[in-house]
């Protein structure tokens, strides 16, 4: 059988009004690009199609025209299903404005929901999202009120031996775009310069078993047998079409040109040794949060500040004993950053997203450390919405749901705030504008009273205050050396929290600009504080 070669515009021809289009890859990596783009040519050129379904398990985009955020186009889409928006600013518009409904679905649960589809299964049965958004006892995965209004469900409660879980409903797929490097003349695909193995098995096979069409993108068409067969990611069986895509939309990270072999195993290119972070906010809660590491742990880290919890291990020289991974299916090496964030240099392994989040939702991770943009008494969090718009929880419920240890870290305040950080303390020199401690989350995406539930270890840390997750909500457990805790924590929250009996200093090495001495698994080493405030007595 020879797989038939087509254009990007011959591919994206064939999708028509009504249907529902899975596209693979997660905010720049492993993006079908040159397909996206011709859909959208052909939209603008010919009005069609018209209300399709797009179907993605995280969120595609540059956070400028690419990715999703092409496919933003007014009777284009008629239905949304994804995981994360916050790369695709034109999309969140669009679904902000009630342009089409919306369902935002956690990413782990999503990878699972394909391969599921894939084998004819009656969805995914899981207990990730009860509590949260996604539970159709707060908001059923809703990401706008056109979702809210248009009657249909994604996810329902059901009970099985006296619990609760969520099951989440399977969707057919009617078309899919794939990407890969090379293509054989049979249709077999192989991943050699990808820097993920992502989840094309499971998308392809789940539009073939719904009787639907697999379009794969690649880099070039090869002889017939010359791809080595371990190497091959979906065979030629679930493959209808292939399209040799052009280089510019075809890059192995859609953020930059050029091509990384040390991302894709090609290649272990030697890492500079990189110079100490600056001791600021950012590199204090890292600090933090990095006495919360113990040897041979296996950790996920969150984007932004909870990725310098890898900076301070790197310069500790504590990196070695433990494991990271990416919930795209990295293990080991150095995690990128930003718009690269599902590539690393060096990886050790590299497996498929679903498997990975099998691993996750079994409790194979020690360690989460994430961010939080609101916190409220209860000890929710919300990463997922803010002032109407949305931007999705990606990974974060999973990951967050289902790891015993969890660290959420971020400034304590935002917005305009400035500090002076040295000689063991820290002084707040201008305060942030924006208060994150709220009597109220605007969404809930990580419950804390599920979290209370199961046992967790629960952690909320700043540059300025630890509090940990109590019986009857956070309770304050250290506060920095050089602030005043009237002042510039509990008049800074909407509310008042518990306070530990034992209220302690955070350890002053982190508040110095030298090493720590962080060679060892270690507790902080808070310290009692000298006196004793008169909140302490309420």
């Amino acid at each position: 059988m020879t797989t038939k070669v087509i254009t990007a515009g011959e591919a994206a021809a064939m999708v028509q009004d009504g249907q529902t289009l899975g596209i693979q890859g997660i905010i720049c990596t492993s993006v079908a690009e040159d397909l996206i783009e011709a859909l959208a040519q052909r939209f603008r050129r010919t009005g069609a199609p018209k209300n399709i379904t797009i179907f993605t398990e995280s969120g595609i985009g540059d956070g400028a025209g690419r990715g999703l955020n092409a496919l933003a186009l007014e009777g284009l889409i008629g239905e949304l299903h994804c995981a994360h928006l916050g790369t695709a600013p034109a999309m969140a518009a669009a679904v902000a404005g009630n342009t089409f409904p919306a369902f935002i679905v956690p990413q782990g649960v999503n990878a699972q929901l394909v391969r599921a589809v894939a084998g004819h299964k009656p969805g995914v049965i899981t207990t990730v999202g009860l509590g949260t958004y996604a539970d159709p006892r707060v908001e059923a995965c809703h990401g706008n009120q056109a979702a809210r209004d248009c009657g249909k469900a994604v996810v329902e409660l059901i009970e099985l031996g006296g619990e609760e879980y969520l099951r989440y409903l399977p969707r057919e797929i009617d078309i899919c775009f794939v990407r890969a490097t090379s293509a054989d003349e049979a249709g077999n695909l192989s991943i050699e310069k990808e820097s993920i193995r992502f989840d094309q098995l499971e998308m392809a096979t789940a539009t073939h078993n719904s009787g639907g069409i697999v379009i794969a993108q690649v880099e070039r068409v090869v002889e017939r047998g010359t791809l080595n067969p371990h190497g091959v990611v979906i065979p030629g069986l679930l493959v209808d079409y292939v399209v040799a895509a052009d280089p510019s939309r075809h890059r192995q990270c859609m953020a930059e040109d050029g091509y990384h072999p040390e991302w894709s195993g090609e290649a272990r290119l030697p890492l500079a040794v990189a110079e100490p972070a600056p001791l600021t906010a950012r590199k204090v809660c890292g600090r933090r949060a990095a006495f919360l590491l113990k040897d041979g742990y296996h950790v996920n880290l969150g984007i932004g500040i909870p990725d310098s919890v890898s900076d301070v291990a790197a310069e500790e020289g504590v990196s070695g004993a433990i494991s990271m991974s990416v919930e795209a299916g990295i293990y080991g090496g150095v995690p990128m950053g930003g718009l690269k964030i599902c590539s690393a240099h060096n990886p050790e392994c590299i497996i498929s997203q679903v498997a990975t989040f099998d691993i996750y939702d079994g409790g194979g991770i020690d360690l989460a450390v994430l961010g939080a943009a609101e916190i409220d008494r209860e000890g929710n969090v919300n990463v997922s919405k803010f002032a109407g718009r949305v931007v999705g929880p990606g990974g974060f419920i999973n990951i967050s749901q289902s790891t015993q240890t969890v660290a959420f870290v971020g400034t304590f305040t935002a917005g305009g705030n400035r500090y002076e950080i040295g000689g063991g303390e820290l002084k707040i020199a201008q305060e942030g504008r924006n208060i994150k401690f709220k009597n109220k989350v605007e969404q809930i995406t990580f419950s804390g009273e599920y979290a209370a539930r199961g046992g967790k270890d629960v952690y909320y840390i700043t540059e300025r205050a630890v509090f940990k997750l109590a019986a009857g909500g956070i309770m304050l457990t250290e506060i920095a050396p050089g602030v005043d805790l009237e002042r510039d924590i509990l008049a800074q929250m909407e509310f008042e929290p518990l306070i530990a009996a034992d209220l302690r200093l955070m350890d002053s090495r982190i508040f110095m600009d030298a090493p720590m001495g962080l060679t060892r698994a270690e507790p902080p080493a808070a310290v009692e504080r000298e006196e004793e405030h008169e909140c302490l007595k309420l």
